[in-house]
């Protein structure tokens, strides 16, 4: 029996599906076709995890060293710098996917986090010194940013080409709960992890430096399970067939025909990092305000509720970007700029502690269409609005352009605060929102403008452009990773032979 590859394997001027296998071999079960994705996708769960656990023990450290860490330089940078490491990564691993394999992009990313991740966790000052704890934390949280960034452009298109194999009208869901979904996912585990161990360890100072050693540490096991997973996949097909690695890329055609695209993509990407992933990151913050009542237990435990409020919004999303397809899914992310208009004009009566439950209600449900809408699908338009040559960079650049936005708001938002009459001040907290809620209106207005994304869009798209190189005199015979060879094999003594392509080897 012939091996399948766990990959979809398409022709990119087909709409068929090829696979060579041998006679009475095996139909692929559900199994085989999906995990490739999962694969894939699924190191983005890091990100979430690691991301967002970032301002637990923010708040730990603050609790800790309310004199060294509280309004210093290390409090924004420790939240903040893996957003500066991760925008590196996603332009970086975004070449080598293209220029290289995407196999080879996967594994090295996934040694960074696994690497940086475990020096996260043990993060010590020369001495015992408190600003050299500071300083290494910084130093190591940039370098884990790069990791995660080569989670995406990576990852993410390498998972987009794998789900070409899954049933139709299935294709975008797949994706969705492998990647959006499972930063989602992360999120919460992340909310959840350090309020466990207060459960267990308390609320005393020798208790928290014990927490948010061992909750970043934790953030180690995910990208160290998948890496074994990633070492058993195959170079997707759509790359072996499509890929620019054995040619220069012409990318001065490339830019002539995606470049409002892109910018598009980009632009939506980095609106919504502004508005809600920055809002995220201080979700553990703006919990502690609101409690009142000065219990880091409370708080926590409301910032669990609040982060599970990305989870239906998401889950649904994965369901509706089939139905009704991913763009105008993303248009749905209106309802999030309804919802944080009314958080706006509401906060001074909700954000309080006799209302907190209507607060995080409205604050989840502000969260949780923002998955539905862009959360879900501007990864998945990302992915499949590119030819397969150059995924990894376009997909890289809109994602970096992404992160730039979430970078930009952890910065912004505090001087919003700060600059509407600070954070002790209702019109001080509503700012964010007000802003946020608009932005939202302008990535929907922008998403129109963007092309419809189909089932089968990632082989109509190489197919595409390559009648555009072709038109443009650009010899499309350099595409792909390995050169068909003949090869003869002979059928006895003088019988006829027969021609194999590498892929039927």
């Amino acid at each position: 029996m012939v091996k399948l590859n766990p990959f979809p394997l398409h022709d990119a001027d087909s709409v068929h599906e090829e696979v060579v296998r041998d006679e009475g071999a095996e139909e692929k079960s559900k199994w085989q076709k999906v995990w490739p994705v999962f694969a894939c996708g699924a190191g983005l769960f890091s990100d979430g995890y690691l991301n967002a656990v970032i301002g637990q023990v923010g708040v730990m450290l603050s609790t800790i060293y309310p004199d060294e860490y509280t309004g210093s330089k290390a409090q924004s940078n420790v939240s903040s710098i893996a957003f500066a490491g991760t925008v590196v990564g996603q332009l970086a691993f975004g070449y080598v996917a293209d220029h290289y394999t995407r196999k080879l992009a996967m594994t090295i990313s996934a040694v960074i986090l696994i690497v940086f991740a475990a020096l996260c966790t043990g993060s010590y000052g020369a001495g015992g010194s408190v600003d050299g704890l500071f300083t290494m934390l910084v130093v190591c949280r940039f370098f884990l940013g790069i990791g995660i960034g080569g989670e995406y452009p990576a990852g993410s298109v390498a998972a987009a080409e794998a789900t070409g194999e899954v049933k139709k009208g299935t294709r975008n869901r797949w994706f969705i709960l492998f990647t959006n979904f499972s930063i989602d996912v992360g999120f919460v585990v992340a909310a959840f992890v350090p309020l466990v161990w207060l459960w267990i360890l308390g609320t005393e100072r020798h208790d928290l430096m014990i927490n948010w050693r061992v909750s970043l540490g934790l953030g180690i096991l995910p990208p160290f399970t998948l890496l074994f997973l990633r070492l058993r996949l195959q170079e997707p097909e759509q790359t072996k067939k499509n890929s620019m690695a054995n040619t220069k890329t012409p990318y001065w055609l490339v830019i002539k025909y995606y470049w409002w695209r892109l910018t598009l993509v980009s632009l939506i990407w980095f609106i919504y990092d502004f508005a809600v992933y920055s809002a995220g990151i201080y979700s553990a913050t703006i919990m502690a305000q609101v409690a009142g009542d000065g219990n880091m237990i409370t708080a926590f435990g409301w910032n669990v509720v609040v982060n599970l409020f990305y989870i239906p919004g998401s889950f649904l999303g994965c369901f509706v970007s089939d139905w009704i397809g991913p763009r105008y899914c993303l248009i749905l992310g209106l309802l999030q700029s309804i919802t944080g208009f009314l958080l706006s004009g509401f906060y001074g009566t909700l954000a309080t502690p006799q209302y907190i439950g209507a607060f995080v209600v409205v604050y989840g449900l502000f969260l949780s269409f923002g998955e539905l809408g862009p959360g879900d699908n501007i990864g998945l338009l990302a992915s499949k609005t590119s030819a397969t040559a150059i995924r990894g960079q376009y997909y890289g650049i809109a994602a970096a352009v992404g992160k730039i936005g979430a970078f930009v708001g952890t910065y912004v938002f505090p001087i919003i605060i700060r600059n509407s009459g600070g954070s002790d001040t209702v019109r001080g907290n509503q700012a964010p929102f007000w802003v946020s809620s608009s932005l939202c209106v302008l990535s929907a207005g922008l998403a129109m403008l963007l092309p419809h994304v189909g089932q089968d869009t990632i082989q109509k798209e190489d197919r595409m452009f390559r009648e555009y190189l072709e038109r443009n005199g650009w010899d499309v015979s350099r595409l792909g990773l390995e050169k068909e060879e003949i090869v003869t094999v002979e059928s006895g003594s003088g019988g006829s032979g027969s021609r194999h392509t590498p892929a039927e080897k």
